[in-house]
């Protein structure tokens, strides 16, 4: 701990002198107001207006207007962007004391087809639309579902350095269970949700390698079926990993960060017009990071690389090529679980069942990505886009055989080759457009998507490791790392899995009465194939159909109403070697958004009820011994509600405030003990909170604060077992940090778990009769330090 106690005093001395710095800073200024307007006449929403050479900015709200106070007297630069429009740059007279009203208007640039990048609201943590890898063209107010966004200025006031760090905090009734850390593994209304990265399906049985934020604009969550994007998949929804593309303006800022456990990290983002004409623009975004941990023998050495090229031709067509490469070196895989025999037990928090001097583990991800935009006119545009995605992974996999039944708290350790060889590749194109038919008007969607992914996974050898004692451990009895035999390609001596489907999908949003009221008629139809060794080759269609009704009382007030539905392949056959059918979830959804104070912050309401039949379930009819089937006879049922706040409430105060009650309950199953337990990986009750309040006048001018917290009450296990149907302790969880940001330069400290709580998830694992969990780190810090340039 003497590393920590030195960084927080560090941190002591470091706080003490920014506050003698910006005290020199302090002064009294004017005013500047005024309303910014579109070429087309309309209202300018989220415009990001700034000062140049201060920190003053802010955000334009829903009606176009902005204000901004306390700005130093004399001539200032204002500063205003929005993506797909010309920078605005112009200069001002400031009289102190008084007010200065200026009204301005943005021109379409020839970047408007960079529309990933939407709206970006880079000082505040709410933005009012989705990117257009989502596909819809409606604000999130019209759409007829429950979207969440998370921006990239919430995840740099948190310090969120990848998607297994607290990425869920800022999302209603999301949570990430343990696995091993290479992956996240996120619960939302009972059950795992799918991963996308820029609108396509990547998620895999055990990924996709976790991103690292870097590279990383936005992340959108999506509750329940979105038949526009996926059918086939679990009801809970998913999220999109938005990244970061050419904005078409030359900017760029580098990043240094060191925290406990000797976490170094640094990254750079330039973003550039390589020609005059802003034709061709490039982005590239690079991390490089080294750590070890709170517990023994483990440490992370990452990289990741991102280059992205963007073309544009003409003004109506766009060419968007990315590479991006991530790489990960760990101890081992599963080192970061711990095992008891009778209960949950709090082993110390460096307790591990690796050793120094495994061959650790390696991960490769490499990505291409390609998007061809083209606008046939104002109101109808083509997108075709496709990806690759090849993931190579090479080391062991930890986990035990049991404990000694003659020697109280003696591990039988074990170790098992895990390689993994994966290839996804993913083809989408689509169609958006707007027509009116009278006084009534649509807005159409139709498209295909289509995605094939083969994985090769080799857990066959196994390895015997040195007994170890968990409550007196004795480290350094394993004399070398065990040695599989790789002389074999990976796909001759792997387990081939193999998923391929296509999908067909026509929306039209119906708008009557000046669009006020939307009806969403929708349908899709998905072609799903499926193939591994223990199930054989399956092959299932179904056509989901989709309806939504939004209603909006005034443009801060909107009602939804949503029916969804979706399918999950069952894996397996029956006692008569015949596949099952398909897993159905449908989802009925009604919600209440509004946007408060011109916009500034929003929240919803939303309650639901996920009804998922041909659950499968124990056959004891033909089950026998090893002898185990299953049948297609189960359901579950899982309803709710969620509340979401988020934006900025006061002047300079953001919040995210969120609450979620989940009630996932097994409604029909062979096994009548089972009825009515709860699903696992579930959680009750979650709420969060999170906090930030920047001073921007006076002695405190430029310094901030931020403070949260995260609870959970009746959590359930990810993996329940029929003889174990117990729930985990509450989880509470208080985090905070200050931050100062002053022209070009920003530092933030974050420290997490600061009352030091004990915290962990886990589980019981019957077929060893023993109990597994992850223990989360005790109190840590970390800083970063941040130029632009």
């Amino acid at each position: 701990m003497n590393h920590l106690n030195n960084f927080k005093k560090f941190m002591l001395s470091l706080s003490i002198f920014m506050l003698s710095i910006v005290a020199a800073f302090a002064q009294q200024g004017g005013t500047i107001k005024g309303n910014i307007q579109t070429s087309d006449n309309k209202a300018a929403e989220g415009v990001s207006i700034s000062i140049k050479g201060t920190n003053k900015n802010t955000i334009a709200g829903n009606n176009g207007s902005y204000e901004l106070k306390n700005v130093p007297a004399g001539t200032q630069t204002l500063i205003v962007t929005l993506v797909g429009y010309n920078d605005l740059v112009q200069e001002v007279n400031i009289n102190a004391g008084e007010v200065t009203t200026l009204d301005l208007k943005l021109d379409l640039s020839n970047t408007e087809l960079n529309q990933v990048v939407v709206l970006s609201n880079k000082s505040a943590f709410k933005t009012n639309r989705i990117s257009s890898s989502l596909r819809l063209q409606s604000a999130i107010i019209e759409i007829p579902q429950n979207i969440q966004v998370i921006t990239g200025k919430l995840m740099e006031d948190q310090q969120i350095f990848d998607m297994l760090e607290g990425v869920t905090r800022n999302v209603s009734g999301a949570t990430r269970v343990e696995h091993w850390d290479n992956y996240a593994n996120i619960t939302m209304r009972g059950s795992q949700v799918a991963a996308f990265r820029n609108g396509m399906n990547v998620s895999t049985t055990w990924g996709p390698l976790t991103e690292d934020m870097s590279m990383v604009e936005r992340i959108e969550f999506v509750k329940g079926p979105a038949g526009f994007m996926l059918a086939n998949g679990n009801p809970s929804g998913f999220y999109n990993v938005v990244t970061k593309k050419p904005s078409g303006r030359n900017k760029a800022e580098a990043s240094f960060s060191y925290g406990s456990f000797d976490m170094m990290r640094g990254t750079v983002d330039l973003d550039r017009k390589l020609t005059k004409d802003g034709k061709l623009l490039f982005r590239f975004n690079g991390m490089l990071e080294k750590k070890h941990s709170y517990r023994d023998f483990d440490f992370n050495d990452r990289y990741t690389f991102a280059p992205v090229l963007k073309y544009l031709p003409t003004d109506k067509t766009a060419i968007t090529l990315e590479y991006t490469q991530q790489f990960s070196k760990v101890n081992a895989i599963g080192s970061n679980y711990l095992f008891m025999q009778d209960n949950y037990q709090e082993l110390p928090r460096n307790s591990t069942t690796s050793e120094a001097n495994l061959d650790p583990t390696q991960m490769l991800e490499r990505s291409l990505l390609a998007i061809v935009e083209h606008k046939f006119s104002d109101k109808w545009k083509f997108t075709a886009q496709g990806s690759y995605l090849n993931y190579k992974q090479e080391g062991m996999s930890l986990w035990p055989s049991g404990f000694d039944p003659n020697n109280y708290g003696i591990l039988h350790r074990a170790a098992s080759i895990w390689d993994v060889l994966g290839k996804i590749y993913v083809g989408q194109a689509y169609v958006n457009g707007e027509a009116q038919t009278g006084s009534i008007s649509h807005k159409i969607l139709g498209g295909l998507d289509m995605s094939d992914k083969t994985y090769y996974h080799d857990f066959g050898q196994y390895a015997v490791l040195p007994d170890l004692d968990i409550y007196n451990p004795v480290h350094g009895t394993l004399a070398e790392s065990p040695v599989f035999d790789r002389s074999k390609n990976i796909k001759d001596r792997g387990v081939k899995y193999q998923n391929n489907y296509k999908g067909f999908y026509a929306q039209d949003e119906i708008g009557f009465f000046e669009n006020s009221l939307r009806l969403t008629l929708a349908g899709r139809y998905t072609i799903l194939k499926a193939a591994d060794y223990y199930s054989g080759s399956t092959t299932n269609k179904k056509f989901t159909p989709r309806v939504g009704l939004s209603y909006s009382l005034d443009k801060n007030n909107a009602f939804y109403f949503v029916r969804d539905e979706s399918f999950t392949e069952n894996y397996g056959s029956d006692w008569q070697q015949k596949s099952f059918d398909p897993q159905t979830g449908t989802n009925l959804e009604l919600g209440y958004k509004r946007d408060w104070f011109n916009g500034k912050w929003n929240s919803v309401i939303s309650t639901y009820q996920i009804t998922m039949n041909n659950v499968l379930t124990l056959d004891a009819e033909h089950s026998s011994g090893a002898m185990q089937y299953s049948r297609e006879s189960g359901q579950q049922k899982v309803k709710g509600v969620e509340v979401d706040v988020r934006g900025e409430i006061l002047k300079n105060f953001d919040i995210i405030v969120n609450y979620a009650f989940t009630e996932g309950k097994t409604t029909k199953d062979t096994d009548p003990n089972m009825v009515g337990n709860q699903i696992a990986g579930s959680t009750r009750h979650i709420q969060n909170t999170w906090l930030n309040y920047r001073f921007d006048n006076g002695l405190l001018n430029g310094f901030g604060a931020s403070l949260g917290y995260q609870y959970q009450v009746k959590r359930s296990p990810w993996y329940i077992s029929p003889d174990n149907t117990g729930t985990l302790p509450n989880y509470f969880r208080v985090d905070g940090g200050l931050s100062y940001q002053k022209k070009k330069i920003a530092v933030n400290l974050i420290v997490n778990n600061i009352f030091n709580k004990y915290l962990y998830s886990g589980g019981y694992y019957s077929y060893s009769d023993m109990y597994y969990l992850q223990v989360e780190a005790g109190t840590n810090a970390r800083l970063t330090v941040t130029y632009k340039f």
